[in-house]
């Protein structure tokens, strides 16, 4: 679900620097104001944003609750382009994670969606929870699993992390940051924004739009997390699991073909190795560098690193090394918490989803034995070409299981739809969002349009490597 990808020190991947600057607790809550003391939202300390020539960056203050009950004030970090008179209005760019900031992609976003910012007055803020000023650092967490929504953490850090964080942890849902939002909105002067987000920040951007629809004039939902999940079963990934033998048998029919199945290699090495969670997560990563999965030698990386198809094939056969060195190198644990947040994605997704136990409410006693009723329940059909033991025990599952209970934050109705204009794009080899979930949000964007761009993966106006994706956004916004 993330926006981006830290890989080792010998994949140089662009990613921006970012100084830590420590707040109380590790959670940048600076202040005991009440949430209901804040005067209306504004926009402090404006300065130069460094190397970001025409945008001004400052500080916006919201309450740590949103509701007025627990005090504390936190300040989160906005870059705001100098053309206030852009005739088209604001376009707010939404990262993704949860755990990503915005500001240090600034440039990136700036450069790849250029057309754009004439007529529209680009602005990226750092969510709650991350970012220069403050992001969540939870060591333990942070060291054994990174940016990653899939590798599985000892239970300890996870309760060290929830345990830093303290009662304050249930501020840090998407309701909490969509809150947020609205008042950048209002400090921005802004009757209406147009609302671009990417991965999770399509679920924020969803989220915004069904609760503050008459402020969103467009929605442009890149790579999509949907916004409801009825029959509680994306902690699984089920979605995603599924997901890997259409992307890989369609990777295989490109000339030349491979000549086999590579749906039936991963399931005889999850069925023989028992490691379905590893191979899993590294499938997930590698589409960052190489969304043909079958390139030897993509860009950035070790000459023979890549095609994890071939991979896959030489260790169904007896020849593991390429495989194992795969997974080795594209491990995300580690990298530190203002490039990506571990313990605000930890925070997010254990009080926004929902589970086989129901939410992180349930006390935790009582989450393992429901988890293992509905693993039982799982078809093969379900999980191919993985396993039930891999969709239980992937890493968003495993650290919800041990979050200390906390209270939840409320669930889109499966009913919802987004009443504005929305241009929904996907690439359909994507495996962090799968093709699947964006045809499922299609189906609560009446007034959306579903555009999918063929052989290109996560990320398609960052990481396209042609241009339809964003000639469709830049039809639809300039249209």
């Amino acid at each position: 679900m993330l926006g981006y990808v830290r890989l080792k020190p010998w994949f140089p991947v662009a990613a921006a620097a970012a100084v830590f600057a420590a707040a109380s607790a590790c959670t940048g809550v600076t202040s005991s104001t009440s949430a209901s003391t804040h005067p209306r939202p504004a926009l402090a300390d404006p300065h130069p944003c460094p190397g970001m020539a025409g945008f001004t960056c400052s500080m916006l203050a919201v309450p740590l609750d949103h509701s007025g009950h627990a005090p504390g004030t936190l300040r989160l970090q906005v870059a705001a382009g100098n053309n206030t008179g852009a005739p088209r209005g604001v376009l707010l760019f939404l990262t993704g994670g949860p755990g990503q900031p915005g500001v240090p992609f600034v440039s990136r976003i700036r450069s790849r969606l250029a057309p754009l910012f004439p007529q529209y007055r680009l602005v990226m803020f750092d969510q709650r929870g991350t970012g220069q000023l403050g992001a969540i650092d939870c060591p333990a967490l942070q060291a054994a699993v990174g940016s990653s929504d899939i590798t599985v953490p000892p239970p300890t850090a996870v309760r060290e992390c929830a345990h830093i964080i303290g009662a304050n942890r249930q501020f840090y849902s998407t309701r909490d940051t969509v809150a947020d939002i609205d008042s950048l909105r209002q400090a921005l002067g802004a009757r209406t924004i147009v609302l671009d987000g990417v991965s999770y920040g399509t679920y924020v951007a969803e989220r915004y739009a069904l609760a503050h629809p008459r402020h969103v004039s467009k929605l442009v939902l890149d790579s999509i997390l949907p916004q409801v999940d009825p029959s509680r079963t994306d902690a699984f990934y089920l979605v995603g699991l599924r997901a890997v033998g259409r992307v890989l048998r369609s990777a295989c029919q490109v000339r030349p073909a491979c000549g086999f199945d590579p749906a039936q290699d991963v399931a005889w090495l999850v069925r023989h190795r028992g490691d379905g969670v590893p191979i899993f997560d590294t499938l997930v990563t590698y589409e960052f560098i190489d969304p043909t999965y079958r390139d030897p030698d993509p860009p950035g990386v070790p000459r023979g690193f890549g095609d994890i198809v071939g991979a896959l094939h030489a260790a169904r056969h007896g020849q593991p090394a390429h495989l194992d060195q795969l997974i080795q190198g594209l491990s995300q644990a580690g990298g530190s918490p203002e490039e990506f947040s571990s313990g605000l994605h930890a925070a997010t997704f254990c009080t926004d989803l929902r589970f086989p136990w129901g939410s992180d409410a349930v006390p935790p006693a009582r989450r393992g034995p429901a988890l293992a009723a509905a693993t039982a329940e799982l078809t093969r059909r379900q999980v191919f070409p993985f396993d039930a033991k891999t969709a239980a025990g992937d890493g968003i599952m495993q650290t919800c299981l041990d979050w200390p209970v906390t209270p939840p934050a409320p669930a889109a109705s499966p009913g919802s739809m987004l009443r504005v204009p929305a241009l929904l794009l996907e690439g359909d080899h994507d495996l962090s969002t799968p093709l699947e979930w964006a045809r499922e949000e299609a189906a609560h964007a009446p007034l959306g349009k579903l555009v999918i761009v063929p052989g290109a993966a996560h990320s398609i106006q960052s990481r396209e490597r042609g241009d339809q994706g964003r000639k469709a956004v830049f039809a639809f916004l300039l249209g």
